[in-house]
């Protein structure tokens, strides 16, 4: 059982924009090309793209990008960012808003204002897991003979040996 690679879950981070004052069927057009794609080729592909829903996409997928540095720092381990692809991509309609446009003869015309709710989720590719791992498990092989090391020299310069163990009483 010591002998088993350690187990690190790939990170994942979402993020989201609710109610973006635009259609679902205009940003779908935008989120279904970077669908899949690497996060570094996604941001490429909306900058360069001429649809107004790609600010909005672009806005989200950075943020998802920034959480996952966030989480990878919080758990103490190494995320190489161009190793990220967007794993998970939506567009849900939101609330519509009704609108009255004046008609003829008195009367109102309702329309309504659409709007959406983007979700964009990137994740940490299993190639790089793998390699965050085993450099993880060769850090702590070589840190664990210092430390062993390092505790003996302070030993042998204070002249003091640790007590084997204090009995109960």
């Amino acid at each position: 059982m010591a002998n088993e690679p350690l187990q690190a879950p790939a990170i994942q981070a979402v993020a989201s924009a609710r109610h973006v004052r635009m259609s679902p069927q205009k940003v779908r057009l935008v989120v279904d090309m970077i669908r899949g794609q690497r996060a570094e080729d996604a941001l490429q592909i909306l900058r360069f793209t001429k649809k107004r829903a790609t600010r909005d996409v672009e806005k989200v997928l950075r943020s998802a990008i920034a959480n996952a540095e966030r989480k990878a720092e919080d758990a103490g381990a190494s995320l190489d960012v161009d190793r990220l692809f967007v794993s998970e991509c939506f567009v849900n309609e939101g609330s519509r808003w009704k609108r009255l446009r004046p008609a003829p003869m008195g009367r109102a015309f309702r329309y309504q204002r659409r709007t959406s709710h983007i979700v964009v989720g990137v994740l940490e590719h299993h190639h790089a897991v793998r390699e965050r791992v085993a450099a993880a498990q060769a850090e702590a092989e070589s840190q664990k003979g210092v430390k062993g090391a390092v505790k003996k020299a302070r030993q042998a310069l204070t002249g003091k040996k640790k007590p084997a163990g204090k009995s109960k009483k």
